[in-house]
């Protein structure tokens, strides 16, 4: 059989079926397997234990694709629209550009089958397996040998005309196809992408920790989200893109005119507040076929109610109060949370106050009672989001100086707050050396933002811990 022309022609299929650029790799094994186990033993992958399962296959996929001699690799242009996310209408502007449209595993799954039958089409008896993001394999590796790009210091795969913007899929084949060269990596000295992460979870070039990722705790991760990396989600609901904002070679990106990846609707519909109160029902009727079934309703919603709290979204804050009766346990953790850290008082406070005498889940009552207690204690001229010019404003109206956004106890007015129709609750509210809650000291007390805790004077900062 001649090859070259099946591979010329199986590019030519791949364009006309939507698959943008194919290249050619072999499946020799990979180059990165050394990194791959030092990223595993460093807990690099967090909760992703599939990683480590998989791990000998992907370094050597012949190891289990032994009737396998190439990889036919194909690289998509999705990128939806080319202004800044933040001006996007509703949820848009919340979300990662690669899940506003339908789920790329069905786009890319559905072309890459039909690609598939054409191979074996025209070479009769010849074996294949198609996989998107699914498969035992290091799918940007394959890229890089098929030519279709290199390495960013991000790791994501830059394109060889400079396009981060693209999804990856791969079909396994027993023919030996010729192979594609691999291009010339143009990084050079920039470092944008490691300067401008959010959470800094790219740590140096070509090395990211899954556990500080945005796109990790919005997507994979189960459960609640740390309260210590809840602020630095910023106002990403689903995924992050600024390492690929910031690249340089993004800046002439054209969007893409294939439907499949623009939103329908679902998105820019909706707005925070639709989303905090998405229940089960409507979640799967708006995002059954969407990238952001992936962290299932509990996620989505969880993340929203934290956008919420950072943004200050009031509609979305407002709703909030509304699942802190959630069947899910995390969604009434996470709300108590974005409620208390709004810091609002008030009507708010109350509402935590009313839950804390219905909820059981003691992780959930644990969360309402500190936020609660946080929200009682809440003086605007700490909260980092009100602006300096208000904070004087409203001291020039009371006719006393307040240096606005400074901690400064000597600035709080009046008594220490009793809290103990809080606490008599039944709630701990202090813990012990070892960490582990203790029932409460009669008589304990809210001290301008602090714990007071009877004979052990410990003092907890709220602040530190939610």
């Amino acid at each position: 059989m001649e090859t070259a022309g099946l591979a010329r022609r199986l590019k030519e299929r791949g364009r006309e079926l939507g698959l943008g650029a194919i290249g050619i790799a072999t499946l020799d094994p990979s180059e990165h397997g050394e990194a791959l186990s030092q990223w595993l033993a460093s807990g690099y992958a967090a909760t992703m234990k599939w990683m480590e399962r998989t791990a000998a296959v992907r370094s050597d996929p012949r190891s289990r694709f032994e009737w396998a001699r190439s990889a036919i690799v194909a690289a998509v242009s999705y990128l939806p629209y080319r202004g800044e996310r933040k001006e996007q209408q509703g949820a848009l502007q919340y979300v990662a550009r690669y899940a506003v449209g339908r789920d790329y595993h069905a786009v890319l799954g559905e072309r890459l089958e039909a690609l598939a039958s054409f191979l074996r089409a025209e070479a009769r008896g010849a074996r294949t397996q198609a996989y998107v993001d699914t498969g035992p394999l290091l799918e940007r590796e394959l890229a890089v040998r098929a030519g279709l790009g290199w390495f960013g210091k991000s790791t994501n795969l830059i394109g060889p005309r400079g396009d981060s913007w693209l999804l990856l899929g791969q079909i396994l084949t027993d023919l030996e196809l010729p192979p594609d060269g691999p291009v010339t990596d143009h990084c050079g000295t920039c470092t944008a992408c490691i300067d401008e992460c959010p959470t800094g979870a790219i740590l140096e070039p070509y090395l990211v920790d899954s556990n500080r990722c945005i796109s990790y705790l919005t997507i994979e991760l189960r459960g609640s989200i740390p309260a210590e990396s809840r602020t630095a989600l910023g106002d990403w609901v689903f995924g992050c893109d600024v390492c690929q904002e910031v690249c340089p070679w993004n800046r002439k990106v054209e969007p893409t005119s294939d439907t499949e990846f623009l939103d329908d609707g679902s998105l820019k519909d909706r707005d925070l507040s639709d989303l905090v109160r998405l229940d089960e029902d409507r979640f799967r009727e708006g995002f059954s076929s969407s990238p952001l079934d992936r962290p299932r309703r509990t996620g989505l919603v969880r993340n929203a109610l934290i956008v919420a709290a950072n943004t200050g979204d009031g509609r979305a804050l407002d709703a909030a109060g509304d699942v802190l009766t959630d069947p899910d346990p995390v969604v009434r953790e996470t709300a108590a949370w974005a409620l208390g850290r709004e810091g609002t008082g008030g009507q708010r406070r109350r509402v935590l106050e009313r839950s804390l005498k219905i909820e059981k889940e003691p992780s959930v009552r644990l969360a309402l009672t500190w936020m609660a207690m946080r929200a009682a204690a809440y003086n605007p001229s700490h909260d980092p989001r009100r602006s300096h010019q208000a904070v004087a404003s409203r001291a020039q109206r009371r006719g006393r100086s307040e240096q606005p956004g400074v901690k400064d106890s000597q600035n709080a007015k009046g008594p220490p707050i009793p809290v103990r129709r809080i606490i008599d609750r039944g709630i701990a509210c202090r813990t012990s050396h070892s960490g582990k809650p203790q029932q409460r000291v009669r008589g304990e007390t809210l001290d301008r933002g602090h714990i007071q805790t009877g004979p052990i004077h410990a003092r907890i900062t709220i602040e530190l811990l939610w």
